[in-house]
């Protein structure tokens, strides 16, 4: 018999509040500046996870709520918004599309690394940091950041399915 709705929600909201925890908790650990831009690979990590474990808008939900705790606490900026939620909701988009973890890291690193340091140069810095900052400045950054995040995303999945703890 399959969980019903409310046991589907209450699982996904646990995956998602343990995927927060994670992001925010390795965050002071795992930012560091890569050119302009402070970078943190966890958030691609836990992108990668849950857009694969929980779909697309559990994904972006997630990745926001990281990105507001992260800037609480000093160790974000606001380019954390687009660089993570752009990511999430593609990563999801693509997992669903492929059924693949590999479309997940990709979907990621395509939203991540190619779309939102196009939207971060040309409408979030201006509009709300107040300052200009050059598109080919980012894109470096957040190409590192990604890439590295998405892969190590990979990895843990393969080996939670290993362990058979997730069934994708």
């Amino acid at each position: 018999m399959s969980p019903g709705r409310s046991t589907r929600n209450t699982r996904k909201t646990a995956y998602a509040v343990v995927l927060v925890a994670m992001g925010v908790a390795l965050a002071p650990y795992t930012s560091f500046p890569i050119g302009i831009a402070k970078v943190n690979p966890t958030q691609h990590f836990v992108n990668v996870l849950a857009a694969t474990l929980l779909g697309p808008w559990w994904a972006i939900l997630t990745a926001a709520v990281i990105a507001v705790l992260r800037n609480a606490m000093g160790v974000g900026t606001l380019l954390a918004f687009p660089g993570g939620m752009i990511g999430a909701f593609l990563a999801g988009i693509a997992f669903r599309a492929v059924r693949r973890t590999w479309a997940s890291a990709a979907g990621e690193i395509l939203g991540t690394g190619g779309i939102a340091p196009v939207v971060s140069a040309l409408l979030v810095a201006p509009s709300l940091m107040g300052k200009s900052i050059p598109l080919m400045a980012l894109v470096p950054s957040f190409l590192c950041s990604t890439v590295a995040g998405a892969l190590l995303g990979i990895l843990a999945l393969r080996l939670l399915q290993r362990a058979d703890i997730v069934h994708l």
